[in-house]
């Protein structure tokens, strides 16, 4: 599956509005992204898309409280009826709050 994520913006559907929104940016493969709100000042996101569509990741953050945090990720997209992405994203972090889990990020409507 090729889709073009140049300009699109995801945020976490399990945070509604507050979450932090995502605006995704690519040149060829390669997609970075960088991301604030909610509890996150500032994040940034770098990887790439595989042949297969899936999406690689690695990506850092700060929170309000001032703790910086790093991780990596691996979302495959699905295309919804409406014609947005949805992203089902396996996520590992990092350090002394070391986690793993599994979020769902949808795009935004423009």
């Amino acid at each position: 599956m090729t889709i073009d994520y140049d300009g699109r913006r995801f945020r976490n559907t399990a945070y509604g509005d507050d979450a932090p929104v995502a605006r995704y940016r690519q040149e060829g493969s390669l997609l970075w992204a960088d991301f604030a709100g909610g509890d996150v000042k500032k994040g940034a996101l770098t990887g790439h898309a595989a042949d297969d569509g899936t999406l690689e990741f690695t990506y850092t953050m700060v929170l309000a409280d001032g703790e910086v945090i790093a991780g990596r990720c691996w979302s495959t997209p699905e295309v919804l009826p409406d014609g947005r992405i949805r992203l089902s994203e396996r996520w590992e972090r990092y350090g002394e709050r070391a986690d793993s889990g599994i979020s769902e990020l949808e795009e935004v409507p423009a």
